[in-house]
């Protein structure tokens, strides 16, 4: 199955002490895909599969029944990635999809402060939507 996480109303790109905000899908240990805190729109694309009821895959992070996706807000400076908060969206309030569907997150990446969105996600910042497809093989 593929998550996409489709990311707007993106912070800007300095918050506190912090200047060159970037925001990333945390793969592992590792910031992959980062984007601009000021860009229009950020969009990430990640693969799982389900086993035995448990979603698994190196985006996905978290102990069996409490499994969630990590977005990484950092500073990046040469090849650090200065991070200094995480996002949790997690994929126990996501829907059921099927092996060959594609799993979406629409989240608010600013949080009512103004501030890069952390901590766990809950609605009305996140939602989830199943697209079927079909004959698509993964």
């Amino acid at each position: 199955m593929r998550i996409v996480i489709e990311g707007r109303d993106l912070p800007g790109r300095a918050f506190a002490s912090y200047a060159d905000v970037h925001v990333a899908l945390q793969v592992r240990a590792d910031p992959v895909d980062p984007v601009p805190g000021d860009a229009q729109s950020a969009r990430w694309e990640t693969e799982v599969r389900v086993v035995d009821g448990d979603v698994r895959g190196p985006a996905v992070h978290g102990k069996r029944g409490e499994r969630f996706l990590y977005l990484t807000w950092g500073s990046p400076v040469g090849d650090d990635w200065g991070m200094f908060r995480r996002a949790k969206l997690m994929l126990a309030g996501a829907p059921s999809a099927g092996d060959d569907d594609t799993l979406v997150a629409t989240v608010s990446l600013t949080d009512e402060q103004g501030a890069p969105r952390c901590a766990r996600v809950h609605p009305p910042a996140i939602s989830w939507d199943v697209q079927a497809s079909g004959a698509r093989s993964l």
